[in-house]
């Protein structure tokens, strides 16, 4: 029996889980990041700028390029999740990037840095699981999840590589795209999250295109856990100090739609 963790304790509640993204040093993060967790999110989702965003769309590309602007390292992001888990001891935490922060100075370094912070996962875009000795042997052994993502090409000939090695849980891209542009039709999100399902224990959850309490609802009927991100950091660059608010206001309403369906 494994020991229980901030992740796993968020996807073994009776409902299926939210998961909120924000990219760190766009906006006033920790206040930002509150706002979520006030809103009832479970699982919060932690971007780390990077100068080339390949999978996201123009919402978190545009993060990306205000926090860059801003100076924003990877010191700062190690720093920015090490007060949100001295004020959040028991929600999970999750970095989220591209390989170039993360490995530049060594696996070792990064998985020992993000322990320090309290990161409970890391969702690496673009290391495959091909390459999982590039970064995976570390996280894993600083009991970091090492957060795999599957997509609508994912076939049942590779689906038991992106499995093996993956914890905490799947993040099942629901198109073959870029973040926050098209939603995927709910019976394709279906049939593809029940074949992932039979081929893992792992709690599965579903993200791009996810932007209504409405898409989050009918997601939540076949999923373990719903990721929204774009739709929040939209918030942050439309209303700056404001954000936190509205956030909270989003958040609140993804939180209902996904908590009461079970």
């Amino acid at each position: 029996m494994s020991t229980p963790t901030r992740l796993s304790n968020a996807f073994a509640k009776p409902q299926p889980a939210l998961v909120c993204f924000l990219t760190a040093g766009d906006g006033d993060t920790a206040a930002n990041l509150d706002a979520l967790v006030e809103g009832g999110a479970d699982v919060i989702e932690l971007g780390m700028p990077f100068t080339d965003p390949m999978a996201d769309g123009p919402a978190i590309q545009q993060a990306n390029i205000r926090s860059l602007g801003k100076g924003t390292t990877t010191a700062d992001v190690l720093r920015i999740a090490t007060e949100f888990r001295q004020r959040h001891a028991q929600v999970p935490l999750v970095l989220m990037g591209y390989a170039n922060p993360m490995i530049r100075r060594g696996p070792e370094w990064f998985a020992a840095a993000a322990k320090d912070a309290g990161v409970d996962g890391v969702i690496c875009v673009d290391i495959p699981p091909e390459e999982d000795d590039a970064l995976g042997p570390e996280l894993r052994a600083a009991g970091i999840a090492p957060i795999r993502l599957a997509t609508p090409t994912t076939d049942d000939k590779r689906l038991p590589a992106v499995v093996d090695g993956s914890q905490g849980f799947l993040y099942y891209v629901a198109v073959a795209g870029i973040t926050g542009m098209q939603q995927a039709a709910i019976e394709s999100i279906e049939a593809n999250v029940s074949r992932i399902k039979a081929a893992t224990d792992i709690p599965v959850a579903v993200g791009f295109g996810v932007r209504t309490p409405e898409q989050a609802r009918e997601i939540a009927r076949v999923a373990d856990g719903v990721v929204v991100g774009s739709a929040l950091v939209e918030l942050v660059a439309e209303h700056g100090d404001d954000a936190p608010a509205k956030l909270r206001e989003l958040t609140a309403s993804l939180a209902e739609a996904v908590h009461t369906l079970r």
